[in-house]
C-alpha cells in the first residue's frame, strides 16, 4: 500500500503464555514516537461512522484493541506529494498494529461487524476544551471521495 506522507503503521506483537497475553502499545524508543500528550479511548458503535476531522497541531497513535475499526485517512493538503491519496486500514484484535496519523490528514473510522470497536489514542498534544484542535467535514463531504458502504463481492 502507498502510504501517506508522514502516516506510519507498526505491527504489534502480542505475546501470549498460560496466563493470557501482552501487547505493548506505544514506546518512547520507537521511531512512530515523537511527545506524550495524554491518552484516551474512544468508542464507536456498530453502524456508526465518526468522520471526517483533522488536526492542525496533533499528531494521533491509534490502536483499536477490542473489536474491530476500519480506519480511513484522506490526504488534502496542498503541498504534499501524496495529495489525494486515500488509504484504509482494518485493524483491532484481528490485525493489531498502531496506527500514526500527523497532523492535517482527515480520519474517520467505523466499528467493523456488530461490535463496539475501542481505540486507544495517544495524541502528541493535550486537549484543549477552549480552543480544540479539531477541524470537521460530514462523514459524506463530497470533497473526499469516500465511500463507507461495506463493498460486497
Amino acid at each position: 500500500m502507498n502510504l501517506i506522507e508522514g502516516v506510519m503503521i507498526k505491527k504489534l506483537p502480542v505475546i501470549p503464555d498460560q496466563r493470557g497475553y501482552l501487547m505493548e502499545m506505544l514506546r518512547s524508543d520507537w521511531p512512530e514516537f515523537e511527545r506524550f500528550g495524554q491518552a484516551y479511548m474512544t468508542a464507536c458503535y456498530s453502524g456508526v461512522i465518526k468522520a471526517w476531522h483533522y488536526h492542525k497541531l496533533q499528531t494521533d497513535h491509534f490502536v483499536c484493541v477490542s473489536g474491530m475499526a476500519k480506519v480511513v485517512l484522506c490526504d488534502l493538503r496542498d503541498d504534499s506529494p501524496t495529495k489525494g491519496l486515500i488509504n484504509d486500514f482494518h485493524m483491532g484484535q484481528l490485525n493489531p498494529i498502531l496506527l500514526k496519523i500527523p497532523p492535517f490528514v482527515y480520519h474517520g473510522f467505523t466499528a467493523e461487524g456488530n461490535s463496539t470497536a475501542l481505540i486507544i489514542n495517544f495524541p502528541t498534544e493535550l486537549y484543549n476544551y477552549q480552543q480544540p484542535d479539531e477541524y470537521r467535514l460530514p462523514y459524506d463531504d463530497p470533497s473526499i471521495p469516500y465511500s463507507w458502504e461495506v463493498k460486497h463481492g
